[in-house]
């Protein structure tokens, strides 16, 4: 895996980020989804995934001072089976990373952001997800088991954690205290994940490593440029930028996973 670290290189990655960062401070998620698939257009799936770790990392950091002490240790108690298992599965989908393909891997990553786009319309039945969502989305601990593993599994080769996020949205919880919660998961699994990745060799250098790191700037301006405009954007319109943009995307890795695009 290689990231070509020209000027012009990065500026557009600069950009990218900003970009990515506004779109998740006006839609509230997205970051990952717009960041990760957008730069697996240009370079490697694995090494868009990998690189993109510090920046998710990074974004997600201020979130946490919505938990109180107090509910840090009440929800790690609650959500124990949860956490254990997605971080088993995302150290099983961190090792995936570099034995893929990597035209499968960009396929792959292609159905993930057009599959999360169909289940974000109302108007598109998907068949089965609601008794999929009335059986697996539940406190339970083999449900907290079986959704925590499959979806570290996921988010450990794509960064899409779309499903943690379905299952702690449904779980009762304030909004101050489901954002906290989602920081709080997301940190975790990603702290994992930086370790899991250095210590897979998935970082081509300490040069790309060093630019993941300092990636965090213009991600977090961006998002901070996103929440100002929050309110100025009507909800509607804030949807349809992210899932237009996750579609052109979409379209596009599907297209180079099967040899359509150069």
């Amino acid at each position: 895996m290689s990231l070509p670290l020209t000027p012009q290189f990065l500026a557009g990655l600069t950009a990218l980020l900003f970009v990515a960062g506004a779109v998740n401070g006006l839609a509230g998620f997205g970051f990952a989804l717009v960041g990760t698939m957008t730069l697996a257009t240009a370079v490697a799936p694995a090494t868009a995934v990998v690189f993109m770790i510090v920046p998710i990392l990074g974004v997600n950091l201020s979130l946490v001072g919505e938990l109180s002490a107090g509910e840090l240790r009440s929800c790690g108690r609650r959500f124990a089976p949860l956490l254990a298992s997605a971080v088993l599965g995302t150290v099983a989908g961190m090792a995936a990373i570099d034995v893929l393909p990597e035209s499968p891997l960009r396929l792959l990553l292609g159905v993930v952001s057009l599959g999360f786009v169909a289940s974000a319309q109302p108007f598109v039945p998907v068949p089965g997800l609601n008794r999929a969502r009335e059986g697996c989305f539940v406190e339970t601990t083999p449900a907290m088991a079986g959704v925590g593993g499959l979806s570290g599994l996921l988010f450990g080769g794509t960064n899409v954690g779309v499903q943690l996020v379905a299952f702690l949205r449904g779980c009762d919880l304030s909004h101050g205290l489901f954002v906290g919660v989602v920081a709080l998961v997301f940190l975790g699994l990603n702290a994992v994940r930086v370790a899991m990745a250095g210590a897979l060799g998935l970082y081509p250098g300490w040069g790309v490593l060093a630019v993941s790191v300092a990636a965090v700037v213009p991600a977090v301006a961006g998002v901070a440029v996103g929440q100002r405009l929050r309110a100025r954007v009507g909800e509607r319109a804030r949807r349809g930028v992210v899932l237009g943009l996750l579609t052109v995307i979409g379209l596009r890795l599907v297209g180079a996973g099967l040899g359509l695009l150069g």
